[in-house]
């Protein structure tokens, strides 16, 4: 286990990293910083001249790729660092030197326990992009297919380790404190990078992940998913389809290339729609840098590091919210809440509606197509410190997708709406999940289920309530720990164990008569 010393040394260094970008400004004016945070925050930039400005994603990128991930993850959270420390933090960049491609070789042949030549006729040494954890290099399979070849970077593993077992231990420490700290829950928040960061570090999980959206997106022919190499995947090794294409954020070379910029903004929301609501798993990592235009008019995506899950109770509550919102339902939005258990119990339904009214009606008179997604949610969450309620991460990462996902979209088409766009998909799903029919069709299920267990409840009242006249079940066992018999020793004292046990029964029942 790591030192308290080693932590507190590892926390000084980025703190003072932190400091020359202005990046602890926020923390030592926000009133709600626990006053002894506030003062070690003043002690670490001690000496150094603080910018007027912060720069959240300089000062993590300088501290390294662990630094780097964790302000990727907090950019989903305004509600912990604030709109603004969000928003620079979406600006992160992982691009950083390659690794050498001796290292990368190594890597790739000790995966497969093969040399690289066996499992690819041409590999290109230099990578076609470099990150924080992997860097990717194009290839030519041994059956002259074009890949490409993500692999993770030699030692990335420990790196992590390292950092996130500090960023745990300051989590614990700083959350001892209590009040707003303690209910952002900073342990729950690393606790999901964590969650994150293993799966981005196991490329076979990605593959696994690639193939089940590949799956299903199938319903949306206008949107591609790479197909996997298994036979080239392992875990540090990830092997897909080479795209060509153009990255969505390149709108003069789409035009160029005669791209209906229209139609891909409508795919591109149809399929995040088609992943977030009918499938609840949906790509959580939307950026410019992993969608692509094909030559074909399709879209493609890349990179499913970071995927997001929402179970079908979490979507209907989540499109029931959204609709209430939208015509104005306010107290049903409430009652919803409530009924999720996003607020707690000891507050009253009637005053949370008050407040959703107070966020849902300044844009009520606006015409639909003028309604911000990312604005209508960021006014949802707003509400949330008034009324103690906890985060809800895998709500704040679908928020944070929306809004990445409308401003893709906005970009491609600045008309587009999302709404109008996907009306007719969106009413169906309503219609089938909240529908009368959706509604008997569930308690059928329900019965029938119920039907099937059954048997086996029948079974276990025969266990505990066993017929008349039958023998009364034993009584349970103590668990005794066995001597081991070591020796002639071992042997001895078994007797001698033994010898006492008799002793004692028998003047036990001597007693009894």
């Amino acid at each position: 286990m790591t030192a308290s010393t080693t932590h507190l040394w590892r926390l000084w260094k980025w703190g003072r990293t932190l400091a020359r970008h202005g990046a602890l400004r926020g923390i030592e004016q926000d009133p709600m910083t626990p006053p002894q945070v506030r003062r070690l925050a003043k002690a670490i930039r001690f000496g150094i001249r603080v910018p007027d400005t912060p720069d959240y994603a300089r000062a993590l990128q300088e501290i390294g790729p662990a630094a780097i991930k964790l302000g990727q993850a907090l950019s989903t959270r305004p509600d912990l660092v604030g709109d603004r420390a969000a928003l620079n933090l979406s600006l992160l960049q992982d691009d950083i030197p390659a690794s050498p491609f001796p290292a990368i070789k190594q890597v790739i042949e000790s995966s497969f326990g093969a040399p690289l030549e066996s499992l690819f006729a041409q590999f290109d040494e230099v990578p076609v992009g470099s990150a924080s954890i992997a860097q990717v290099h194009k290839a030519v399979t041994t059956e002259g297919r074009q890949v490409a070849v993500k692999v993770l970077r030699p030692g990335i593993e420990d790196e992590f380790a390292r950092a996130m077992e500090t960023y745990e231990w300051a989590a614990a420490h700083v959350e001892r404190y209590g009040g707003e700290v303690e209910r952002l829950r900073p342990r729950l928040v690393v606790a999901h990078f964590r969650q994150w960061t293993a799966r981005e570090l196991d490329l076979q999980r990605e593959g696994a992940s690639a193939s089940e959206l590949r799956e299903n997106m199938a319903a949306e022919p206008n949107y591609h998913v790479p197909e996997i190499d298994w036979r080239r995947t392992a875990r540090r090794v990830l092997t897909l389809e080479w795209l060509d294409g153009t990255k969505l954020s390149d709108r003069a070379t789409l035009a160029a290339e005669g791209q209906d910029c229209e139609a891909l903004a409508a795919t591109l929301v149809r399929a995040f729609l088609r992943q977030a609501v009918v499938d609840g798993f949906f790509h959580a990592d939307l950026h410019h840098g992993n969608l692509f235009a094909l030559r074909d008019g399709r879209i493609a995506a890349i990179d499913f590091g970071i995927m997001g899950r929402i179970d079908r109770r979490a979507r209907v509550w989540l499109a029931e919210i959204l609709y209430g919102l939208i015509t104005g339902n306010y107290r049903r939005v409430a009652e919803i809440h409530f009924e999720a258990q996003y607020v707690p119990g000891h507050h009253n339904v009637d005053e949370f509606a008050t407040a959703l009214r107070a966020a849902g009606e300044p844009i009520r008179g606006l015409p639909v197509k003028d309604i911000s997604v990312g604005r209508m949610l960021e006014s949802l969450f707003s509400i949330t410190r008034d009324f103690d309620m906890p985060t809800q991460p895998h709500l704040l990462l679908l928020q944070k997708t929306m809004v990445m996902n409308e401003g893709v979209a906005t970009a491609l088409d600045p008309n587009i709406n999302m709404w109008e766009t996907a009306e007719p998909f969106l009413k169906e799903w309503i219609r089938s999940e909240l529908g009368p029919e959706a509604y008997y069709a569930d308690r059928i299920i329900d019965i029938v289920r119920a039907a099937k267990k059954l048997p086996d409840l029948v079974n276990r009242i025969d266990e505990y309530y066993p017929p008349r006249g039958a023998a009364p079940p034993p009584p349970p066992l103590p668990e005794i720990a066995v001597i081991e018999h070591r020796g002639w020793g071992g042997y001895a004292a078994t007797a001698l164990l033994a010898a006492a046990a008799g002793a004692v029964a028998a003047v036990g029942a001597m007693q009894l008569l």
